[in-house]
């Protein structure tokens, strides 16, 4: 063999062995590297919760499709008027005019509430007259027929607000008034504001189309 390899090849034995001991090793660092490139699955750990414990995939799902929901604000409107309970009354969202005039204890008995639309809705902000009608020029409520600008102002049951928003009468006279009702029993007749201090018969002729008792 070392013959026929020297005349045929012109190389030694050992030169031989050497050339295959490089094959070999090639070989197998080919083969190791075609291995190690090969792509391989990775198990991925599961999330941790907050206190460090692994997380159930129930749980996991549940934290990443459960919604976060705001509660709507409340409806703070003012009941005022002839009812039980009048003043400030916070309701949930949709509520209805009968719904705050439940909440301020119903209207008082003899109370006319035809006037009010009690399935209407109720909107933030905004005031409920009860058996009363609005100071004129005051901004109409929209669907209650009551709230009409320029509706004539009840002398038995406006506000103290309402009789100074009528042109001319201020503070002082609008108390003066309530002085007189209260001293001498419901108004009878618009004629009786002649015998409150402080109106004479111009003023009295500028507020005669405006009130009624």
């Amino acid at each position: 063999m070392r013959t026929w390899l020297f005349v045929r090849c012109g190389l030694e034995f050992k030169t031989v062995l050497a050339l295959v001991a490089v094959l070999v090793i090639a070989g197998g660092l080919a083969v190791q590297h075609f291995v190690a490139g090969r792509p391989r699955t990775i198990a991925v750990p599961p999330p941790l919760s907050s206190s460090g414990r692994p997380l159930t995939a129930v749980g996991a799902s549940a934290m990443t499709s459960t919604p976060t929901t705001t509660p709507a604000p409340k409806l703070t409107v003012d009941i005022a008027g002839k009812v039980a309970e009048p003043g400030l009354r916070r309701l949930p969202p949709g509520s209805r005019v009968a719904d705050a005039l439940s909440a301020a204890g119903g209207a008082l008995p003899g109370t006319d509430t035809s006037t009010l639309n009690l399935a209407r809705p109720l909107t933030d902000g905004e005031q409920i007259l009860v058996g009363i009608a609005p100071a004129p020029g005051a901004p109409a409520v929209p669907g209650d027929p009551a709230a009409v600008p320029g509706s004539p102002v009840s002398l038995n049951s406006a506000t103290a607000a309402q009789l100074d928003a009528l042109p001319g009468v201020g503070p002082v006279l609008a108390q003066h008034i309530l002085d007189f009702r209260t001293q001498h029993g419901s108004f009878t007749s618009v004629d009786q504001l002649r015998q409150v201090p402080g109106i004479g018969d111009r003023k009295f002729t500028t507020l005669k189309p405006l009130v009624h008792p």
